[in-house]
């Protein structure tokens, strides 16, 4: 069995990505809320738990995103590619997780890089997670927009026969109500036309628990990144194909 390892893309930027806007929708969606009861916040936990012997083919997960993949702020061992990696072989899934988020990565930036990044991958990727949209928010590119940009990525991975996660995001309510819904909607919308496995809000566990959230109140601690994990990882086995599949 091979020992995993996980890869990181280089990281040219290591700043605040998602700022003043998804602060606020973060504090308007309950950010100072009452933290959770301890065994619940604990579940989470039970993941790496009693792990699996691993088994079956390499499979090769990439995690194409912004500072919230990349790992803002938390020791490289502690970013979501690399807790995933870690859950997925603890179900008994030989994965390795290729970490390929920008901080600062706008959903054109990830269109811009995302044939590079794919030509360059060091092997063929079973699955694409794909998240950005929150440094859209920052400034203030339409939902149209932004949703051109995705699909630009999303045309590229199906193209390449790869499936794919979206993780998406929700808009600030201080963007207004028509920008807010087009944004929030684009993702269901887009996971549905393109046959993609969807996390409608990439950050419900820990937006509104601040000890679970860096001193920016934006970016999730690396407590916080093994919640997101643990909340995600089922859906990110599901949609892994199956062995033997095409």
């Amino acid at each position: 069995m091979s020992k995993l390892v996980q890869s990181r893309w280089p990281k040219a930027i290591r700043t605040s990505s998602i700022i003043a806007p998804l602060a606020l929708a973060l504090a308007a969606c309950g950010a100072e809320a009452p933290v959770a009861e301890a065994d619940e916040a604990e579940s989470a936990g039970t993941m790496f738990e009693e792990p699996l012997p691993v088994m079956g083919p390499e499979r090769v997960v990439l995690g194409f995103g912004d500072s919230l993949m990349a790992g803002y702020n938390v020791e490289e061992d502690q970013g979501y590619p690399e807790v995933l990696g870690r859950a997925l072989r603890g179900r008994g899934i030989n994965a390795r997780v290729i970490d390929a988020g920008v901080s600062g990565d706008t959903t054109a930036a990830g269109l811009q890089r995302i044939g590079f990044v794919l030509d360059n991958a060091d092997a063929e990727i079973d699955l694409a997670i794909v998240e950005l949209g929150g440094n859209d928010l920052l400034r203030g590119i339409t939902p149209d927009q932004s949703r051109a940009n995705l699909e630009g990525i999303l045309d590229e991975l199906q193209a390449r026969d790869i499936p794919i996660l979206l993780l998406g995001m929700r808009a600030p309510p201080n963007m207004g109500v028509e920008y807010q819904q087009q944004f929030d909607g684009m993702y269901a919308e887009l996971a549905e036309e393109y046959d993609a496995a969807l996390v409608p809000f990439f950050m419900k566990p820990v937006y509104d628990q601040p000890r679970l959230m860096q001193a920016d109140r934006i970016h999730p601690t690396a407590e916080g990144l093994e919640e997101m994990v643990a909340a995600s990882l089922d859906t990110v086995i599901a949609a892994l194909p199956q062995d033997g599949a095409d």
